[in-house]
């Protein structure tokens, strides 16, 4: 149904009778030392399941790009466990299982599930739209420490997330928010730190009224701000190359406008897939280097923004018109 990359999160629709489904739970009253289950597939042991407990919380820092509130348990995860459940003993999911620090290459007791909170909102935005749409307020946080919380004049045990820049006309400006405030609660939900406070503004629905809980000069204030959709959205970035530009949506390949020296220059108009990483989804999905997209369900593309905007226009499904050669392909990117 769509997915992703940011929490490395993909919702699948399965069709089949005499299911289970798997209750989720609140990731946020799991508690270090509760008991954990990792079900999964290491090493292809299918139908694998481990025990251990809950060794942390919040982690944060494993990919400096991704959104993160990982769970990290002992319970024993290797490749292959990827995706698979981190279970409560009340048989309710508490995170899904996606990484582990292991230098040996093998369970080290250090393995790390995204937790059930974030999985459910990624989900909801997928169902909703096809895609998750990152939120922002226009800020810039940074975790509390001893220095800062006597600079500015809070206990040095005091949680949340200090505010070091506040973007003109943003959301952030408009509710109030001044640089040097701490924001210990959003939506009435305690702050951990800055990464928590970027990770649940980014998965709050665009559009969204939130209010925020600041101290300011030892007092404390209540603002509300409506969430705006990231600019910068790992959804809908695009990576300029040397050899063109890489699209999220199209993982493994790299489209250009077509330019003066291409011998289909100035006879078609559309984008060229220059290249096509081997294995990647865009192979999968039936895309070649050299072949020429020349629309987005049927709306014809002149050049590789027009392709974008189309891209995000289309929503869940995308339809590509693609010429190969003397051959018109349709090739539908999900």
């Amino acid at each position: 149904m769509g997915s992703d990359s940011a929490t490395d999160i993909a919702l699948v629709q399965i069709e089949a009778d005499r299911l289970t489904q798997l209750p989720l739970a609140d990731s946020d009253k799991v508690r270090v030392g509760d008991y954990a289950l990792a079900i999964g597939n290491p090493f292809g042991l299918g139908q694998t399941v481990t025990m251990g407990i809950v060794s942390a919380l919040g982690r944060s820092g494993i990919n400096a790009e991704g959104y993160e509130d990982f769970i990290q348990t002992d319970a024993s995860i290797n490749p292959g466990n990827s995706g698979g459940a981190l279970v409560s003993l009340s048989g309710e999911l508490i995170g899904i299982n996606t990484a582990i620090i292991a230098p040996s290459g093998g369970n080290v007791g250090i393995g790390f599930a995204v937790s059930s909170n974030m999985a459910r909102s990624v989900m909801d935005q997928l169902i909703r739209y096809g895609e998750v749409q990152r939120g922002r307020l226009g800020f810039v946080v940074q975790d509390i420490t001893p220095d800062i919380a006597k600079a500015i004049g809070v206990p040095a045990t005091a949680e949340g997330a200090v505010v070091v820049q506040v973007e003109p006309g943003s959301a952030a400006d408009k509710a109030g928010v001044k640089a040097g405030d701490v924001v210990t609660a959003l939506g009435g939900r305690p702050v951990r730190g800055a990464s928590d406070l970027r990770n649940r503004i980014g998965l709050t629905r665009v559009g969204e009224d939130v209010e925020l809980k600041v101290l300011r000069n030892g007092a404390e204030r209540r603002l509300r701000a409506r969430v705006e959709r990231s600019s910068a959205s790992p959804q809908t970035a695009a990576l300029q190359t040397d050899k063109g530009t890489t699209i999220p949506r199209l993982r493994g390949a790299v489209v250009r406008d077509i330019g003066p020296g291409m011998p289909m220059y100035g006879k078609v108009q559309g984008v060229v897939v220059a290249e096509v990483e081997d294995g990647s989804p865009a192979a999968a999905r039936g895309l070649r280097a050299g072949d020429v997209i020349v629309a987005v369900n049927r709306k014809p593309v002149r050049n590789v923004a027009e392709f974008q905007a189309a891209l995000q226009e289309a929503g869940r499904v995308a339809a590509l018109d693609v010429l190969r050669g003397d051959m018109s392909l349709f090739i539908l990117i999900t």
